[in-house]
């Protein structure tokens, strides 16, 4: 049986699909591909723009979409150095 994915993981997986998506994917997609409920995708989602790991813009129809900030990327980043540092010592 596979264990739940932690809070982090959750960061972890929204942030790494935007960025598979060439840094643009629109909302509802990114919810499909999070395998997440809505609500707690909703909550995820607005954290993550308020804290400045995702930032939305229109496009010229007024669509939206959603792209990774500096930040965003910089999370990326660390986390796998810490996901490495933890398999390396078997943690």
């Amino acid at each position: 049986m596979q264990r739940k994915r932690n809070r982090l993981e959750i960061i972890y997986t929204i942030l790494g699909i935007v960025r598979q998506n060439t840094n643009s994917i629109r909302p509802t997609p990114l919810l499909r591909y999070t395998n997440i409920s809505s609500q707690s995708f909703s909550e995820y989602y607005k954290e993550l723009l308020e804290k400045g790991f995702l930032r939305e813009e229109l496009d010229r129809k007024q669509r939206k979409f959603v792209s990774l900030t500096d930040k965003g990327f910089k999370f990326l980043e660390k986390y796998r150095v810490l996901k490495g540092f933890i398999e390396e010592f078997e943690l």
